[in-house]
């Protein structure tokens, strides 16, 4: 017998579902001012790291430099007074008494360069391997004061045959604070681990500490001194900018990988004067440099590979201190992967 067809309710589970509510029309119109006010904050972005890196570039000058006069004082008096006269406030002026006074000066990272005067007339006594840039600059301003007559130019610390101009030097510092902040950045997304932190931050220092070296020294012959001693400072360079970045990203999470960036390379690289000196730099800018990571190792490096340490007293222990406070905060906040 046929039974009658019997009415189902379908289930809770096989129940469609609601269609979804038409967007309105404030949804609509959201992506609109959201990209309008992104292109207007990058552009202010943009228009503040325009000058902070074209800036200093553009305005190379000497400020302070410090230089050395050595010779008889009257000479010595008349060429210290052509110095202020032609350029005030663009020498910091040392008087001693000869050429191996003024020697030792350059070699202890006392000073960029010295007039040496003589029975001749005056010599120019260069530290190339401080900055090529400041050498260049001090034989265009010794020409000038001898009235356009050729001056005897000795360099008493060249630098690096293979690099004299100091490009090298410069373009191959760069890639250390990069990487450095991208690993930094990326222990923090990716490795959760206090620990596992701390010993990623270890093994990268000593990585970048032997790479470095068989890169810069071995492969491309931009750098003389001691390998080991090479190895080391760039070890320390490459800890300190992680460890910056990492340690304030465990201790405020992506702002603080954004604030790290900041600091190491952002910022940090136009004013590290890398490339020149501190002392070109617009004032205080230069000085500001040296206290970040970036700048303190150009100059710890330049120390360490030219002048057998000496003048690395300074960058030395501003690197430490970035290396040890980012280990420190590390060491102190939970790890955390990128969802903190």
């Amino acid at each position: 017998m046929a039974h009658p067809a019997e009415t189902t309710r379908p289930s809770e589970t096989t129940r469609p579902s609601a269609p979804s509510e038409p967007p309105t029309p404030t949804q609509l119109r959201r992506p609109l001012p959201v990209a309008v006010l992104l292109a207007v904050a990058v552009v202010l972005l943009q228009s503040l790291l325009v000058p902070l890196f074209a800036g200093p570039a553009a305005n190379l000058e000497p400020r302070d430099l410090p230089v050395v006069v050595a010779g008889p004082a009257p000479a010595a008096d008349r060429l210290v007074g052509q110095l202020d006269a032609a350029a005030p406030g663009a020498f910091d002026v040392t008087r001693l008494p000869d050429g191996a006074a003024a020697d030792r000066a350059l070699r202890d990272r006392e000073a960029y360069a010295a007039f040496v005067i003589g029975p001749d007339g005056a010599t120019l006594h260069t530290a190339s391997a401080a900055s090529p840039t400041v050498a260049a600059l001090l034989t265009q301003a010794a020409g000038e004061f001898s009235g356009g007559q050729p001056v005897r130019v000795v360099d008493v610390v060249p630098a690096d045959p293979d690099d004299p101009r100091g490009a090298g030097f410069a373009a191959g510092f760069l890639p250390l604070g990069l990487t450095g902040m991208l690993f930094g950045a990326l222990l923090v997304l990716l490795v959760g681990g206090r620990l596992a932190r701390l010993a990623g931050l270890v093994g990268f220092g000593l990585l970048v500490g032997v790479a470095g070296p068989l890169v810069l020294q071995g492969w491309l012959g931009l750098l003389p001194g001691d390998a080991v001693t090479v190895g080391a400072t760039l070890g320390l360079v490459g800890l300190a900018t992680a460890a910056t970045v990492a340690g304030l990203g465990a201790l405020l999470g992506r702002p603080g990988i954004g604030l790290g960036a900041i600091l190491v390379f952002l910022v940090g690289n136009p004013l590290s004067a890398v490339g020149a000196a501190p002392e070109l730099l617009p004032q205080p800018w230069g000085e500001v440099g040296q206290w970040l990571p970036i700048g303190a190792g150009g100059t710890l490096l330049r120390s360490a590979a030219f002048f057998d340490g000496a003048g690395a007293t300074a960058p030395l222990l501003i690197l430490a201190a970035y290396a040890a406070a980012g280990l420190l905060l590390v060491a102190l906040r939970r790890g955390a992967t990128s969802g903190r």
